[in-house]
């Protein structure tokens, strides 16, 4: 028996897969396997190659596997396009309708089912990934009865009669692939889960999730991928809590809405991708200038422009800490998992108003929408700090407005909610004074241009970089941000095998910098390996930057949409690692 499977279905956009692949996860779920999804998705609603593919295990993991056990193609570009992931001896379940073929070099088993034929026996040819998904489950040698319960809850809601078809068409996909197998295989039997069920999300999920825990209850947001699941999630949850989402009519609407809506003293928030924050760019500056909390959530893609509306990146790091023209204080959270995803996001949300700052939350295609397991999630961790946020205001004997930008030793200035008694001022996006008066002077402006950008001389982050550092002089430093956490991992593995020591350091905040916290990191090592998926080594120039070392660093880059693997991240380590060894 082994421990961990990968498993893949492709097909054409609309075909079902999707549904598919929630359904097989969701049983393996149940079972308490723990799981790691990818989702390679065409930038269109219907037609166009995609397949998910999802890494079983019985231990945790936070990257999907290089190779591939079973792969099932609704049609032959799917074998065309993903045979080549099949280790030595893995299968191929696909419909015989359109006559597949396989690699003839490759050790490859097929198993050829009348996938949409027994659908249509059945009434419809939707139903074919109800065929697929039953024969791959009978091939695993799973339990069929967790299967069915959670068919029965997929179509629960369309009525019995919907269920018992379904169940029927999962039921003989299992037979017939059982009597060409001649059974369930034998090298694919999992070893039993500890049956458990973990939460099994995706990051937008855990986003919004954080959001609602942290007092959210307003969302301002304009549909785009990959953040559209955040505002889905939300518009099921915030009525629930007397909260709402409101979809704008662009980008620059909601931003505006959100920083309006904090202003008025509502937790509120917005979320979109790289062309969004683009346009969000001036109101976030008035976000800076008049000190007015708000979160946004940026799930990065590929760009420029529309780019890769669906494929993976993280090229925005540049944008989100200088995109902004002039100079305001910012802070920027980068969560690697899906339960950082939601604490950072309750954080998010007392870091803007403790500070008064905007806050990004920044993650990527592949955090963003690839599903995972977590465990559950510690609610008692929430705690809802909103800052210098001051009421009963005492009246000024000169009958002056309210000092909202006052100078403080802290730099932090009293902020007050629309119609508190004696607390109106004046606000704008031209530079002002203590009350909000529009001010020219030269000694004002300097004063508050130091208080603005001096807080970020004392934010305080929960752990501002993961580390996993093991050893006191490693022949090698990684670092990385957002996914490429868990694959680093996987690929330091291989490393150690070889002989190679490796510490691991993951940037939870790039903005302010945590250069002291990853200086002693990047001196201890012989040799620092930036891992990051764009083209111009936006996270290794920050730390140039910040730490310097450059005269050891080397960038691993990866920009063509697709994510990380670890024997991408291995070989090139292992390069840098023996050219290192022969300078020396």
């Amino acid at each position: 028996m082994i421990s961990q499977l990968s498993w893949k279905i492709g097909g054409q956009q609309g075909e079902g897969v999707e549904s598919t692949d929630r359904i097989f996860s969701t049983a393996l779920n149940r079972l308490g396997y723990y799981l790691y999804g990818y989702r390679h998705f065409s930038s269109r609603i219907k037609g166009g190659h995609t397949n998910n593919k999802i890494r079983i295990s019985t231990q945790p993991i936070r990257s999907i596997a290089d190779d591939l056990d079973i792969l099932v193609a609704f049609d032959q570009e799917s074998i065309d396009l993903n045979a080549h992931e099949l280790r030595p001896g893995g299968v191929v379940v696909a419909d015989t309708k359109f006559n597949p073929v396989v690699p003839e070099d490759a050790d490859i088993r097929l198993f050829a089912v009348p996938i949409t034929a027994i659908a249509e026996e059945l009434g419809t040819s939707l139903m074919k990934n109800m065929v697929a998904s039953g024969a791959s489950w009978a091939l695993l040698g799973l339990p069929l009865d967790v299967f069915n319960r959670a068919v029965e809850e997929e179509f629960g809601r369309k009525g019995a009669a919907v269920v018992e078809k379904n169940l029927e068409a999962v039921k003989r996909g299992s037979d017939y692939v059982l009597e060409l197998a001649g059974g369930p295989l034998d090298e694919f039997k999992l070893n039993p889960a500890d049956g458990k069920q973990k939460l099994f999300m995706i990051g937008n999920d855990a986003i919004g999730l954080g959001a609602v825990a942290a007092g959210c209850r307003l969302m301002s947001a304009y549909p785009i991928t990959p953040a559209s699941e955040i505002m889905e999630y939300l518009i099921k949850k915030l009525p629930k809590f007397g909260g709402t989402v409101v979809q704008t009519e662009d980008e620059i609407a909601a931003v505006t809405m959100a920083i309006g809506a904090n202003y008025a003293g509502v937790r509120t928030m917005t979320a979109s991708a790289g062309p969004g924050l683009s346009l969000m760019m001036e109101a976030i500056g008035l976000a800076g200038m008049t000190e007015t909390p708000v979160v946004i959530v940026d799930t990065q893609r590929g760009g420029p422009s529309t780019g890769l509306p669906t494929k993976q990146e993280q090229s925005d790091i540049n944008a989100m800490i200088h995109g902004t023209h002039g100079e305001i204080p910012k802070i920027v959270l980068a969560p690697s998992s899906i339960e950082e995803c939601f604490y950072d996001t309750v954080e998010a949300f007392n870091l803007s108003e403790q500070y008064q700052v905007p806050v990004i939350v920044v993650t990527d295609l592949q955090l963003s929408l690839g599903k995972q397991s977590c465990e559950s999630l510690d609610y008692n961790r929430v705690v809802i700090d909103r800052g210098n946020l001051v009421s009963n205001v005492p009246e000024q004997e000169d009958k002056s407005l309210f000092k909202r930008y006052e100078f403080t030793d802290s730099g932090i200035s009293p902020r007050v909610l629309p119609g508190e008694k004696n607390g109106i001022h004046h606000v704008t996006g031209v530079e002002h004074d203590e009350s909000g008066r529009p001010s020219e002077s030269v000694d004002n402006r300097k004063k508050m241009m130091d208080k603005r950008l001096g807080k970020l001389n004392h934010v305080r982050v929960t752990n501002p970089i993961l580390a996993d550092a093991p050893y006191e002089k490693p022949d090698l430093l990684i670092i990385g941000m957002g996914s490429t956490g868990g694959t680093i991992d996987q690929a330091r593995e291989l490393l150690e095998n070889d002989g190679v020591t490796t510490n691991h350091v993951t940037i939870r905040l790039l903005h302010p910098f945590p250069a002291d916290a990853v200086k002693p990191y990047v001196d201890q090592a012989k040799q620092v390996i930036v891992v990051e998926n764009n083209a111009t080594a936006q996270l290794a120039n920050l730390i140039k930057l910040h730490v310097g070392g450059s005269e050891k660093l080397s960038s691993v880059l990866k920009y063509d949409g697709n994510p990380f693997l670890p024997s991408i991240i291995y070989n090139e380590c292992k390069i840098v690692y023996v050219d290192s060894k022969e300078l020396v």
